[in-house]
C-alpha cells in the first residue's frame, strides 16, 4: 500500500514532508499530519535547509540531485516535491523508512 505521503504522477514521484530544521542529525523521524516528517541538521536561515534536504534526499535516494525539484512550500516546513527518474515508489518507501 501506498503511504499517504507519496504520491505517483505521470512526470514522476511526489512527496510531501514535513521539515524540522536546527536538529542534532539529519533523519526521517516518522509521520506528521499525514506528512512524511524530516530533521535536517540546518538552520532554516538562508535557504540552508532547503539545500541540505535536496542533498540528503539524493544520496538516499540514490539518484541526482538535479532530478529532486520543489514543487512547493521553499519558505514553510510542509514541502512538496517532485523526484523523477528510474525510481520506483517501493524504493522510495524503503530509502526513507523511520
Amino acid at each position: 500500500m501506498t503511504p499517504i505521503w507519496l504520491k505517483q504522477t505521470p512526470n514522476g514521484i511526489t512527496l510531501n514532508l514535513h521539515c524540522q530544521p536546527g536538529a542534532k542529525i539529519t533523519k526521517v523521524v516518522g509521520l506528521h499530519d499525514g506528512y512524511l516528517k524530516i530533521s535536517l541538521q540546518a538552520p532554516a536561515s538562508e535557504n540552508k535547509a532547503n539545500e541540505l534536504l535536496l542533498a540528503w534526499l539524493s544520496k538516499q535516494l540514490k539518484v541526482p540531485q538535479k532530478q529532486i525539484q520543489f514543487i512547493s512550500g521553499q519558505n514553510s516546513r510542509q514541502k512538496r516535491l517532485e523526484v523523477w527518474g528510474p525510481i520506483s515508489p517501493e524504493q522510495i518507501i524503503q530509502a526513507l523508512k523511520p
